[in-house]
């Protein structure tokens, strides 16, 4: 016998129609209509342990493919626990939507069980937040949804579905909408003219790539830019690999907590290109202390209002046309300093002490290090948020565009590992490895019942030290002490293999390299513990605290 359609199929075809391939979550009993829709479509349902990991994994899919990932839940809890996901895509600039249930328009209004004003809850931390009021706005709403969150700068949105209107029936006629995509737009030439008068008259620019360049695809048009106009780049810490760390232009990134040696490429700039660099990213009070320089602001949006952030001249078009006509009217070359060439250098010997350490536990270096040397160009490795973040970010040589992730915007703790699980989703052919802390690690660790359930395979590195390292590090940094950040751990090995993955465990600083080539080879879901000795953490910062500039 058929069932007469109802509105959750309506929204499966919409999904489908966005060209939808995975929606991540976990189902309640008020949005079984709409699971048991995508049981019959060509949507993948990933069901996950918890919806923060639901989150996450639709950040990491909408972060590595441009297109919204889709993160479900039921109501109430269920939709209070995709929050944090769901406010670290909109912060991190990455499309998401977000779809939960809703109690039926028959009680929303009163008090009620698993009652909450869900939209309220979600409207602060989305570009857009509503609730569906009848199938006959499915539609419209699916679509409005999609175009939003891409469209610059992206986020996630929210969509609240009461049960009576999900289990509702579809009225004839009712289909979804085609599908428009907003395309970027050329720069003015009085805006190019602008920013080329400022060149024109500057001592020594520098370049500042953010995460916004790289969702623009506008790796080699910085290249070119870079290159033709003899320019130092830096990137931020979500722009990494945007410009390639090989090259001889690079600077390495910024971010990193004290003045550290890129900063100094900045201290001695007088006019800052700051190309998709958003102020989320990294506080320019940091590298514009004075308000001294000059800013031309290279992206698809006006800059946000800040007082160390003063733009001279805006250019709001396609970055990489951007990027090539603003190139085309400068008439003239910069003569490159010594400074690029010596922060490289000193990065570079970091790097090199890291692989020749052999303490055990290992030291923060040796770790970055070993994991550059199993991993190709363009491997993915997603950095938890923590000392390991610090580490890696500041330290770890990135090529390509969305080969290194960070949380920056929010920076939120337990992102890596579901992340990882939606980052092979996305690139099932590259290697992905998720560098975590402990801490950061147990919270999300049951999505390696996911990965290994859906045969997903990645690789978990567990940086080891029995704390909340990071904060260790800042309490010991500024009060010269710390206090509860110590904490017990199970056996990760154990852990690992009880969720059917392979753990191994590091206990030499000779093992993590081979056992990294190992596990990544394997192409099934892997944990390796490594002990980390943060002893570096207090020397690097007193190093750089130290340090005097220009070089």
């Amino acid at each position: 016998m058929s069932r007469q359609a109802v509105a959750a199929q309506l929204i499966v075809q919409a999904l489908e129609a966005e060209g939808v391939e995975y929606v991540f979550g976990i189902p309640g009993e008020e949005n079984i209509h709409f699971v048991d829709a995508l049981h019959d479509s060509s949507i993948r349902y990933v069901l996950v342990r918890h919806e923060q990991g639901a989150a996450f994994m639709a950040e990491i899919y909408g972060r590595l493919t441009g297109r919204p990932g889709v993160a479900s839940a039921t109501l109430g809890p269920g939709a209070i626990n995709l929050q944090l996901g769901v406010a670290d895509a909109t912060t991190n600039s990455t499309p998401v939507v977000a779809i939960t249930a809703q109690v039926g328009l028959d009680r929303i209004y009163k008090e009620s069980h698993q009652v909450v004003d869900l939209v309220s809850l979600f409207r602060p931390i989305t570009k857009w937040a509503e609730l569906v009021p009848s199938p006959q706005a499915l539609p419209e709403m699916i679509r409005k949804a999609f175009k939003t969150a891409q469209t610059e700068r992206p986020g996630a949105v929210y969509l609240a579905i009461p049960e009576d209107v999900e289990s509702a029936p579809i009225p004839d006629g009712l289909a979804p909408l085609p599908v428009n995509v907003v395309r970027p737009q050329d720069p003015s030439a009085a805006q190019i003219a602008r920013a080329a008068e400022v060149l024109d008259g500057a001592r020594r620019p520098i370049v500042l790539a953010g995460h916004g360049a790289t969702r623009a695809g506008a790796s080699q048009a910085l290249v070119r830019f870079s290159e033709r106009l003899e320019l130092p780049v830096a990137t931020t810490f979500n722009g990494k690999g945007v410009f390639p760390d090989d090259h001889r232009h690079a600077l390495g990134a910024v971010g990193f907590m004290r003045h550290d040696y890129v900063n100094f490429g900045f201290d001695e700039a007088d006019v800052l290109i700051s190309v998709g660099y958003e102020l989320q990213e990294f506080d320019p009070v940091k590298i514009n202390p004075l308000r001294d320089k000059k800013i031309i602001h290279i992206h698809r949006f006006p800059a946000e209002v800040d007082d160390h952030y003063p733009v001279a001249v805006g250019v709001h078009g396609d970055v990489s046309r951007s990027l090539d006509a603003l190139g085309d009217a400068v008439h003239r070359r910069f003569e490159m300093n010594g400074t690029g060439q010596k922060i490289r250098r000193m990065i570079g010997e970091e790097l090199a002490q890291g692989r020749a350490e052999g303490a055990f536990p290992l030291s923060p270096r040796r770790i970055v290090a070993d994991i550059r040397e199993a991993m190709g160009r363009d491997d993915i490795v997603l950095a938890d948020t923590g000392a390991v973040k610090m580490w890696m970010a500041r330290m770890y040589p990135t090529y390509e565009p969305n080969t290194m992730l960070v949380s920056n915007g929010l920076s939120s703790m337990g992102f890596a590992v579901p992340g990882a699980l939606a980052a092979k989703l996305a690139h099932p052919e590259r290697k992905v490895l998720a560098a975590t802390g402990d801490g950061a690690f147990l919270m999300n660790s049951q999505e390696l019942e996911t990965a290994v359930r859906e045969r997903i395979p990645f690789v978990v590195l567990v940086w080891v030290d029995d704390a909340y390292g990071l904060i260790e590090w800042k309490m010991d940094l500024e009060l010269g002490r710390d206090s509860h950040v110590a904490f017990g751990n199970p056996d990760f090995v154990t852990y690992a293999e009880s969720f059917g993955a392979r753990g191994h465990r590091v206990t030499s600083a000779g093992e993590l390299l081979p056992t990294l080539r190992k596990a990544l080879a394997d192409d099934v879901v892997s944990v390796i513990a490594v002990p980390v000795d943060y002893a570096a953490n207090l020397q690097l910062t007193d190093k750089l605290g130290e340090l005097t500039g220009p070089f």
